[in-house]
């Protein structure tokens, strides 16, 4: 990808499909997990369980919404910096895709602050009784996860040289 403007244009394009997908299983769980109640789906293992997050992950900062509005809005404004600093070249493009999942992720959640006031969540491993979560949280997971085996093991310190400030930046 050569230019910052179609940089930021398959961003904007990849992140609204995911985006969507993440609010389409939103609703479907805000509308039949909430009225009808849980679907198991493999018993004692795996079901589908609605539940209002007001905090972060694993029910923390409870009520703290305008916090989560400002690490969303950080998360965003990073990931425009990020993009546009990125060098061109399929050797960079799973960086690429690690931001378009962490923004998918960011923004999905945000949507939910803002609309509802909560986050729904509704995949829930009852087997090891993770914490419920969503769509837009294994967008996240997923994004950090790619993010520390790219910076770890992938490339090499000087391929990661663009994220330095440069002098008078």
């Amino acid at each position: 990808m050569n230019t910052i403007g179609k940089r930021y244009g398959v961003l904007a394009v990849c992140a609204a499909l995911l985006i969507a997908l993440d609010q389409w299983a939103k609703s479907m769980a805000y509308n039949t997990l909430r009225v009808n109640g849980p679907l198991v789906l493999i018993k004692g293992v795996f079901e589908l369980l609605y539940s209002e997050n007001r905090g972060a992950a694993f029910g923390i900062l409870q009520g703290k919404q305008w916090f989560f509005f400002l690490v969303a809005a950080a998360v965003v404004i990073a990931v425009l910096v990020f993009v546009a600093k990125l060098p061109s070249g399929n050797r960079y493009l799973p960086l690429y895709i690690s931001m378009v999942l962490l923004l998918s992720g960011a923004v999905g959640n945000l949507i939910d602050r803002a609309v509802r006031g909560f986050v729904v969540d509704f995949f829930y491993f009852s087997l090891i009784d993770f914490p419920i979560f969503n769509v837009a949280d294994c967008y996240v997971v997923c994004a950090a996860g790619l993010l520390i085996l790219l910076i770890g093991f992938f490339y090499k310190e000087d391929e990661l040289s663009f994220l330095s400030p440069k002098k008078g930046e």
